[in-house]
């Protein structure tokens, strides 16, 4: 048999063709295998590509051969990612606001290299990018890197934090004076990447964007905030915290028309206690993050639910129903 200067390589180039070319509905035949090889500068004999379709198939590769008339097919059959869950994950690189739409595209080509060409263009034909509202920090994924790397060492973060002005400029908070903060955790809470620190300056918790920090550093300062983080559930906090802006934790009561019942529970989830109040109401008592985030979440649902306790959040929203009046002239 001619050897080709990639020989060596031929059970990887043989898998390639097999990926890339075939899938539950598209097979190929052992002639175009043997083109393609040869495209690679690969010769070889059709019983070596038996031998190698049996070693990928130990291996593990699902490889189903058919005849048909008196040519035989091949194709992988089942895939480590089935097409639904490839789209889903481009659906979700595409709704993410924290990633650029550079990196939107990059991520989503690499998605379509997990399935095969046939495949890969139903999933260009639900890739939109182009006009979702995305962020325009390209530095994210080295913001999550880092962040991650200070988390895994136990280590402090400084880093400088912007905005955007009139003009669209960024524009540095605090006087470009950075932060300092003892990094916990990150949260992917309404489109958006937030990593969830402890200031041990003002002793709390507190949330920043991170698509929106800027020369993050590791510091050699150990973490701070241990105690608060003992016992930190990510899914739990998220449930609390409205728009992931901070507040003072509190147990809220809400009076709330039946039809809500669907709406709490999403938020809050079905370990909660829904107590009946007569045959269209009940009651629930929740713990919240009270923030005027919060407040408007329950007015935005109307008449359907009223906050009954405790008073100074009740008083709150008063406060707010009337800052409401005087700026809209009611």
């Amino acid at each position: 048999m001619a050897k080709g200067s990639n020989q060596k390589l031929k059970l990887m180039y043989l898998f390639k063709i097999l990926m890339e070319n075939t899938d539950e509905t598209h097979s190929i035949s052992m002639s175009d295998i043997l083109l393609k090889l040869k495209d690679y500068g690969i010769t070889a004999e059709r019983k070596s590509i038996y031998n190698d379709l049996e070693s990928l198939r130990q291996y593990g590769v699902d490889i189903v051969g058919v005849q048909r008339d008196r040519t035989y097919y091949y194709n992988v059959a089942n895939r480590q990612f089935e097409l639904a869950e490839l789209k889903l994950l481009v659906d979700s690189v595409q709704s993410a606001k924290f990633l650029t739409t550079k990196k939107s595209n990059e991520l989503i080509k690499k998605i379509e290299g997990l399935a095969s060409k046939y495949e890969a263009s139903k999933l260009q034909r639900q890739v939109y990018v182009t006009k979702r509202v995305k962020t325009m920090n390209e530095s994210i994924y080295y913001n999550v890197d880092n962040i991650h790397t200070a988390i895994a060492g136990n280590r402090q973060i400084r880093f400088q934090y912007f905005q955007w002005n009139i003009k669209k400029k960024m524009e540095l908070r605090h006087n470009g004076e950075y932060y300092r903060v003892s990094p916990w955790a990150l949260s992917w809470d309404d489109e958006n990447y937030y990593l969830v620190a402890y200031d041990d300056t003002e002793k709390i918790i507190k949330h920043f964007r991170v698509d929106k920090m800027l020369h993050i550093e590791i510091t050699e300062d150990k973490r701070e905030g241990k105690e608060c983080f003992s016992e930190f559930d990510m899914a739990v906090y998220a449930r609390k915290v409205f728009g992931m802006y901070s507040g003072k934790e509190e147990r809220v009561k809400i009076h709330c028309e039946n039809a809500l019942a669907g709406v709490i529970i999403d938020r809050f989830g079905k370990d909660i206690i829904i107590v009946p109040d007569g045959d269209e109401h009940f009651n629930v008592n929740v713990n919240v993050v009270v923030s005027k985030q919060f407040i408007h979440w329950i007015m935005a649902l109307g008449d359907g639910a009223t906050i009954v306790s405790p008073q100074y959040v009740v008083d709150d929203v008063k406060e707010e129903i009337k800052r409401l009046c005087e700026q809209y002239n009611v």
